[in-house]
């Protein structure tokens, strides 16, 4: 898992039919001290998370599992990037909170 800052929504006008109940969001991920790191990249949100809230995600096939626990009639799914969860606190030893 990951941790990430949601900065945006994703639309898109043609989807998988796998995934067109999607809720896709733009996330930048972060280190433990909420820097940016990496590039951004589009996820599945399956939380409800909002813009500004830190989240955790997962990538791979293991990104594909929580939506077809939320959607076993669809068969595979096409995701790379999942929001599986939003972070309530970062503690990490010598950082402020």
């Amino acid at each position: 898992m990951h941790l990430a800052r949601v900065i945006g929504d994703a639309h898109a006008t043609v989807k998988d039919p796998m995934v067109t109940a999607a809720k896709m969001l733009l996330i930048h991920p972060i280190d433990g001290s909420r820097e940016f790191t990496g590039h951004p990249l589009v996820a599945v949100d399956m939380v409800g998370a909002g813009p500004g809230e830190i989240v955790f995600y997962t990538t791979a096939y293991e990104a594909v599992i929580p939506w077809k626990r939320l959607h076993p009639d669809v068969p595979m799914a096409l995701i790379d990037a999942g929001i599986i969860g939003i972070v309530d606190r970062i503690d990490v030893e010598g950082v402020p909170s």
